[in-house]
């Protein structure tokens, strides 16, 4: 079931010759709004500034234009926040030596869940069962006489603090976002009556934009309401509503024309899926990755696999295999292209340990895709050597989104662990959520690995639960490691995830600057092989023992 809202607004003038409030209603298609969420915005321009009605036009224009264009792997808070610093940004340059200000609540409403970005002194209510509950903050000076002077609204100042709110619907409840023009006149009480007695959204807005004047309101007064009828999808799956229609494709033989392709061969067929080596008209090789028969019932296999392809849409570049567009597939598959290549476990299973300068050009290459990937809120989840692929055109892929997750649109279950046991950051066992810092952790174990043939804390095995101590130097397996390199993969691998890296940007920069960084003090020899120095202590008394002993006898 997807979200069912109805929504009505008004705003008028009342006295004033303009009225330099806005308003915005966005409701877009039904795939768009399953991915982004429905809009729906009020601004109140300040009259004092040189025009508060550009102000507040431009900057809902802005937000409306530009919001569904930000990637729909964006969370609703990262999406408004950035484009609310730009439109700060040009309100602040652009009000030729005046202030450009304006107010701001911007509600999204998606699945099962809403977002309110707010700034300044509009006010934003919740209506359930009766009952008025205000859910935003008057930005405005405390003090005697100045109740109405913003200390917060957008323009005023190049840093912009905008106040984020996350919650869930219930099912019946309305929001109402009110311009001051209605709440500094009539009561909550006043408000409320009025929402009791107006069941009709559209008359209840009409009649407390009119009360407003009639009890007086000098300023322009504008109001939006928004009520849940039906709460939609709680995650990626609703985005993904195709499933309920396509069948999975039949078994596939070499030789056999399907839905317009040529199918080469069965290259894996394992419980998860099946993929295929197909060719098109022009004989370009293609992978089609399906479902077994065994999980032609298994709803959520079906929305993973189109959760996989419709991630991989969304990073498209150098870094990740090319995803068809298959616009003509009547069955549940789809379609990336087949690099030419081996995988770096593959890689490593011919050739041994990487030497270093391959090693640095692969981990440049992996951390630029990672970066690419995290900037889309993007979380691979299973980063090792069998996920990255060194294609024959010198390009590394990763591959494999089978696992990926998308913070505020995918779910995981609780006490879920996905990935591979030897490269799962520390936090991730005792039950932290998917973060850009355990991608991180597994691009260290995976070059740590690339580099001595090792795992950090040794190998771990499925439905085991380690305890991590102190991860091995890398250069106790190989010496000829630079001390800068060491401390590098130590703070990539450092068990609390505050002492990694932040980004992929972060470490790809250190690891640039890395041979013209001052060498780090050695860490001691009985901290890095402390084995062997406990071997030679022992080694040295026994001799000494012995030399005492024999000068006794020899007395």
């Amino acid at each position: 079931m997807s979200l069912q809202l109805s929504y009505a607004e008004a705003s008028a003038s009342g006295p004033r010759e303009q009225n330099q409030d806005a308003v915005r209603l966005v409701t877009p298609a039904p795939p768009l709004a399953a991915s982004k969420g429905y809009l729906f915005a009020l601004a109140d321009g300040v009259s004092q500034c040189a025009d508060g009605g550009l102000a507040a036009r431009s900057t809902l224009q802005a937000l409306a234009s530009d919001y569904y264009a930000t990637p729909q792997t964006w969370g609703v808070a990262q999406a408004l926040d950035r484009l609310l610093l730009a439109q700060n940004r040009w309100l602040h340059a652009n009000g030729g030596g005046q202030p450009l200000l304006t107010t701001l609540s911007a509600l999204v409403v998606r699945g099962r869940h809403f977002t309110l970005a707010h700034i300044g002194d509009c006010r934003v209510y919740r209506w359930f069962a009766g009952q008025l509950q205000r859910i935003s903050e008057d930005h405005v000076w405390g003090q005697p006489g100045m109740q109405h002077v913003l200390k917060r609204a957008m323009g005023l100042e190049q840093h912009l603090v905008v106040d984020y709110l996350d919650g869930d619907l219930r099912q019946g409840e309305s929001f109402l976002l009110v311009s001051d023009g209605i709440w500094a006149t009539l009561s909550e009480a006043s408000i409320a009556g009025i929402l009791r007695d107006e069941p009709q959204l559209q008359a209840a807005s009409h009649a407390l934009v009119r009360a407003a004047h009639q009890a007086g309101s000098q300023d322009n007064a504008s109001a939006v309401l928004v009520r849940v009828d039906e709460l939609g999808e709680a995650s990626l799956g609703d985005v993904l509503g195709q499933i309920e229609q396509w069948p999975l494709p039949p078994l596939l033989k070499p030789g056999q024309q399907f839905e317009g392709w040529q199918v080469e061969a069965l290259l894996s067929h394992t419980r998860q899926s099946l993929v295929y080596r197909v060719s098109d008209p022009q004989q370009q090789n293609w992978l089609l990755k399906t479902l077994p028969a065994s999980r032609e019932t298994d709803s959520n296999a079906g929305q993973a696999l189109l959760q996989e392809e419709w991630f991989l849409r969304r990073v498209a570049g150098r870094y990740f295999p090319e995803v068809h567009h298959a616009n003509q597939r009547q069955h549940l598959y789809y379609l990336m292209r087949e690099h030419q290549g081996i995988t770096l476990a593959e890689h490593y299973q011919l050739h041994g340990n990487v030497g270093l300068n391959q090693w640095l050009d692969i981990a440049q290459r992996l951390l630029r895709a990672l970066g690419m990937l995290h900037r889309r809120n993007i979380l691979h989840r299973d980063i090792k050597p069998q996920n990255l692929l060194l294609g024959s055109d010198g390009e590394l892929r990763v591959l494999d989104f089978g696992l990926a997750f998308c913070p505020g649109l995918s779910r995981q279950d609780e006490g879920e662990l996905p990935g591979t046991p030897s490269f799962i950051a520390p936090e991730a066992y005792a039950g932290t959520a998917p973060s850009v810092a355990q991608d991180l952790y597994s691009a260290g174990v995976t070059l740590y690995f690339l580099l001595s043939g090792h795992y950090p804390h040794g190998e771990i095995e499925a439905f085991q639960r380690p305890r991590f101590g102190a991860p091995v130097a890398v250069s106790r397996y190989r010496p000829d490691v630079p001390q800068w390199l060491v401390h590098n993969l130590d703070k990539a691998l450092a068990n609390d995830p505050t002492q990694r890296y932040e980004t992929a940007e972060e470490w790809l920069l250190a690891l640039q600057q890395g041979e013209h960084q001052p060498l780090a003090r050695p860490r001691p020899l009985l901290e890095r092989e402390p084995l062997k120095v406990w071997r030679g202590l022992a080694l040295v008394s026994l001799l000494i023992n012995m030399l005492l002993l024999a000068w006794l006898l020899h007395t």
